[in-house]
Formats: C-alpha cells, sequence, structure tokens
C-alpha cells in the first residue's frame, strides 16, 4: 500500500494492541530520559512523533467510519474502545511530556523547532490528573451518547421522515406555514428528548467541574482554556471582546434583521422561523446537485490558485469527502487530518441548501491548511489552535466570491448579501453561545430549568430581534441551545469562530481593494501552519488582532456601509 495514494475507503483499520502500545511508550519515555546526545534524543523524538500518527489514523479512521453510520456494529465498538483508551493512554503522553520538559537537550530541540512545542506541552500537562482518568472516559461516553442520540433523530413531517439535516431545506421554505411547521416539527423532537438532553449535559458539567477541582481550580474554566490549548489570550480578554460585541455587532446585525423583516412583511422582532429566511423568494440555494457543487469547488480551486488546485484534486481523486446526508450518519459536519498519510478528511451532510457551499468552502479552508503543513514537525504545528483554525476555513469562503455564479447561477447576488449579512449576524450567536458555557460552569450547581433560563436571558442580550412568545416552544422557552453540539462536545469552542469572523471580514475588506493581495495575506497567514500563537500568525501576515476594539468597530463599519449600499433590486 503507497500511503501517498492510497483512497480512503481502502486504508486499512487495525485496534492496536493496548498492552503494547503503552509498553512502546514506555520504552520511548525511557529511551528519552536515558539520551547521551541531542542526536539520540532527537531520533527518539521522531520515532515518537511517527507511532503517534500512525495510532491516530486509527482513531480518527475509527471515528469517521463510526460517524459515516452509527449504526455499524463494529466500528460502534471500535468507538467505545478508543473513548477507554484515549484516557488510558493520555497518561502516557503527560510522561513523555515531563520528560521532555526535562530533557537537557531542551535548548537544542528550540533551536531546531521552536519553544512553541514546549509552550503547548506545559499547557498539555496542566491539563491532566490521573484522577480524571475515569471522568475523561463516561465524558467520552456521553459525548458519543449525545452524536448517537441526533444521529438517530426520525423527525415525522408532511407524511415523511427526515433527519435533522435533512430538515434544514424545510427550514427555509419560502412557505410561511411551511417552514413554521418545519421548526415544530424539529422542535417537537428535541422536546421528546429533552429529558435524555437535560441528563447527559447535566453529568457533563459536573463531571468537567469535578476535572477542574481535582486539578486545583476553582471551577472548570482555566481547564477549558487550558485544553482549547489557549497560550495568547485569556478569560479577560474573551470578556472585553463580548463587550465589543455588544457595543458593536448587536446595534448593527439588529439593523440588518429590521430590514429582513420589512422585506419579508412580518413583524419585527422576528420569530425563529422568520429569521431564517432571507429573502420572500427563498434564500440562495446551490446551484445543480452534489456533483455539480463539487465539480464548482474543482472550478474555484483549480483557478484560484496551484496550491490549491494540486489539494482539491488530490481530495476527490483520494475519496477524502463524504458529504451526502444518509439515515444513520452522524450530524454536522467538520475536517480532520490523518499524520500517518498527510492528507485531511471532510465529513458533511449535504441538503440543498447554502450550507453544502460552505462545506466546500469553509471545510475545505481547514483542509487545505493542513494539506499546506502536512509536512511539519512537530506535528503538532500542522494545526494552529482552534480560533486561528477558523480564519482558514472562514476567509476562504469569502475568497469564493468571485465565483459564486458557479455554485449558485441566478442565485450569486442573493448570495453575496446574505453571506456578509450571515458573517455579521453570526458573531453576537457565537459570542452567546460562549457567555452561555461561562455562566453555566461558573455556576455547576444549575438544574436544567435554570440552564435553559440563562439561555433565555442571554437571548434577549445578543439576539434581541428575535421573538420569544412561545410560537415554537423548544427555541422561545431558551432550549435551543441543546441543538449546538459544541456545547456538549467542545465546551469553550464556539468564541473561536467569533474572533475568526472578525479576521475573515479584514479578509473580505482586502478582497474588496485588491484580490491579488488579499491571496497573498491568506498564504503568508497560512503557510505558517500552528508554529505561532494566533496574534503572532495575525501580525505576521499583516492583519490586525481581533482582540483590538478597533478591528471589530472597523469591520463593523465597512461591512454595514457594504450591505445598506448593496443593489437589491429585482429580488423579492
Amino acid at each position: 500500500m503507497d500511503k501517498n495514494t492510497v483512497k480512503f475507503p481502502d486504508m486499512p483499520y487495525e485496534r492496536p494492541d493496548l498492552d503494547a502500545l503503552k509498553q512502546l511508550y514506555t520504552d520511548h519515555i525511557r529511551r528519552l530520559r536515558e539520551a547521551k546526545t541531542y542526536e539520540e534524543a532527537r531520533e527518539v523524538f521522531l520515532s515518537s512523533e511517527r507511532e503517534d500518527a500512525r495510532v491516530d489514523a486509527q482513531a480518527v479512521l475509527a471515528s469517521i467510519r463510526h460517524d459515516i453510520d452509527t449504526r455499524d456494529p463494529f466500528y460502534d465498538g471500535e468507538v467505545a474502545f478508543w473513548d477507554a483508551a484515549g484516557p488510558e493512554l493520555a497518561e502516557y503522553g503527560q510522561e513523555w511530556n515531563r520528560a521532555m520538559l526535562e530533557s537537557p537537550f531542551r535548548p537544542q530541540f528550540e533551536a531546531e523547532y521552536g519553544k512553541l512545542m514546549f509552550t503547548q506541552t506545559e499547557i498539555a500537562l496542566r491539563t491532566f490528573s490521573p484522577k480524571n482518568i475515569p471522568l475523561m472516559k463516561r465524558e467520552n461516553e456521553l459525548t458519543t451518547e449525545y452524536s448517537k442520540l441526533l444521529a438517530s433523530a426520525h423527525i415525522e413531517f408532511e407524511g415523511k421522515t427526515y433527519t435533522h439535516s435533512q430538515m434544514t431545506p424545510f427550514k427555509t421554505d419560502p412557505d410561511d406555514k411551511r417552514r413554521l411547521a418545519a421548526w415544530k416539527a424539529q422542535g417537537r423532537w428535541f422536546k421528546d428528548h429533552q429529558a435524555d438532553l437535560d441528563r447527559i449535559y447535566d453529568e457533563l458539567v459536573k463531571l468537567r467541574d469535578e476535572m477542574g477541582k481535582n486539578l486545583g481550580y476553582e471551577n472548570y474554566i482555566p481547564l477549558g482554556y487550558d485544553r482549547m490549548g489557549r497560550d495568547c489570550y485569556n478569560k479577560a480578554d474573551v470578556e472585553r471582546f463580548r463587550a465589543a460585541v455588544r457595543k458593536y455587532l448587536v446595534p448593527v446585525a439588529d439593523a440588518i434583521y429590521r430590514r429582513q423583516a420589512e422585506r419579508l412583511g412580518v413583524p419585527y422582532p422576528l420569530s425563529f422561523a422568520d429569521e431564517a429566511l432571507s429573502f420572500r423568494s427563498g434564500n440562495p440555494k446551490p446551484r445543480g446537485t452534489a456533483e455539480d457543487i463539487l465539480a464548482a469547488g474543482k472550478k474555484f480551486y483549480s483557478e484560484l490558485s496551484p496550491e490549491t488546485k494540486e489539494f482539491f484534486d488530490t481530495m476527490l481523486d483520494r475519496e477524502l469527502m463524504d458529504v451526502l446526508s444518509t439515515e444513520g450518519k452522524a450530524g454536522g459536519g467538520y475536517c480532520t487530518g490523518m499524520g500517518e498519510y498527510k492528507v485531511p478528511f471532510i465529513f458533511a451532510n449535504f441538503n440543498g441548501t447554502i450550507g453544502d457551499v460552505t462545506v466546500v468552502t469553509h471545510e475545505a479552508g481547514h483542509a487545505f491548511a493542513y494539506w499546506m503543513n502536512r509536512d511539519r514537525v512537530p506535528a503538532s504545528y500542522a494545526w494552529p489552535g482552534m480560533e486561528a483554525c477558523e480564519v482558514h476555513s472562514m476567509s476562504m469562503e469569502f475568497m469564493a466570491w468571485p465565483w459564486a455564479e458557479d455554485f449558485f447561477g441566478e442565485d450569486a447576488r442573493k448570495f453575496r448579501y446574505s453571506h456578509l449579512a450571515e458573517a455579521i449576524t453570526f458573531i453576537p450567536y457565537g459570542t452567546l453561545v460562549d457567555h452561555f458555557q461561562h455562566e453555566v460552569y461558573e455556576h455547576p450547581e444549575m438544574t436544567p430549568a435554570e440552564r435553559h433560563a440563562t439561555w433565555k436571558r442571554l437571548l434577549g442580550v445578543y439576539q434581541p430581534w428575535l421573538r420569544l412568545d412561545g410560537d415554537i416552544p423548544f427555541y422561545a422557552e431558551g432550549e435551543g441551545w441543546q441543538r449546538q453540539s459544541h456545547i456538549y462536545e467542545s465546551p469553550f469552542y464556539y468564541i473561536d469562530y467569533c474572533l475568526a469572523q472578525t479576521v475573515s471580514l479584514e479578509f473580505w475588506a482586502l478582497l474588496q481593494e485588491d484580490r491579488k493581495n488579499a491571496w497573498e495575506h491568506y498564504m503568508a497567514y497560512t503557510r505558517q501552519g500552528g508554529s505561532r500563537v494566533f496574534t503572532e500568525l495575525l501580525s505576521n501576515a499583516g492583519l490586525e488582532s481581533p482582540f483590538d476594539e478597533a478591528t471589530l468597530r472597523g469591520v463593523c463599519e465597512k461591512a454595514a456601509r457594504w450591505l445598506e449600499g448593496y443593489d437589491l433590486t429585482g429580488i423579492e
């Protein structure tokens, strides 16, 4: 098997022998500690990198294939194995981290590979205690249970049964009655399963709080930040960002929705169902089939740059995307990497909406960034922090604007307007998700009802354009957060999208002036991989920090002027 050409379906999976793996890791740690020269220590380090890539590839293969069909008993069993094995192996990983930090050859490692790998190691050490191994195993079990619960959904609508992803087109249908009925149908599913959703999250919050306290923290929040690997900003910086969002973004977003209410001829504040419809004639829709969208993506990346052409051709040739929405498939979409094969993989659920194009731009933006840094050593440098990763993806969405006609045909004008509007209006929502999680983990004793009340209160702060009148009970009663998988599976992740969206709006502004220059800035940012912290990646690429209030204010003003002046003549 040639690892440089093998297609995803042909990649072999084999569960590793856990005892043998632990022994191998023990040997690596011993050899690193006993190394007499830097050359010996370096060889052990590189051997460990290769072994980690091999093991990680097996875990990723099991996870992807399970997500493609959560009903498959074999991969269901393999995910259960990795849910239990991961925390056990983490103990060996932390011992390796200690050996690296204590190595007398640390100066030589830093000279060759940079200091950031040691900063990351110090953060990783802060996240682990043997006391937490049983809690980490249970955390994995609960997040898997949540994912499977959502994937198992059978939502009755108009005499047929649909998954959550397959319901999305109905939730943006131009017909008011049909759209509202779709929102209510999906809401009923969540209400029917609310006892499980409440139970899963309640246990997750309490065990994460216990994890933090086992490490000497007041609560889970500092541990949550460390688990996200944040190395250049803290809780106070995020609080200032949230304040700037409330000051600058919320009023601009509110104005966008007031104009939307006028276009639709509906009352303001909007219902949740009306917020989802940008134009009376319907939201922009991709042109053609899933194959047509992938073909448009191939054209886009072929013409954008030589690097993107090679990347996307590889994704297609080696079947590194699974994008169709099928029964039993896990919801959502993501990009991941397989270091052993030096390729990314994109998982998605096409459903005939604008989100299908987003997969080809957003998720492929992640994949391209990994592709450009696939040979990085250490492997951790292939990806920067999550907030930095989201810059690649959200900015790639804007890079595709000149090819909008290929993706959307006659809906291209609709797309450009709604895409920019949604980039602005998303940030208050994403910030709401972050604020909510901070309150939850500051008060882990909250009951499920108190968490719902907290979400409903914060909705009024960050999304004042929404009408909380009980029209769609699940959403209006403050329970809509339960459909946001990140809250269950990746606590504190969501603010990363907001920080990255702010930077992507910088790229949008650059694109309005000079497309070539914007792409050069993008490549300057992307080529660095994860070799620098977020703020340094931005500075090195000539970009402003989203933590600077002036950055947020500036992109808001430019986007607001563009939207207000955009010619919607002929678009109903």
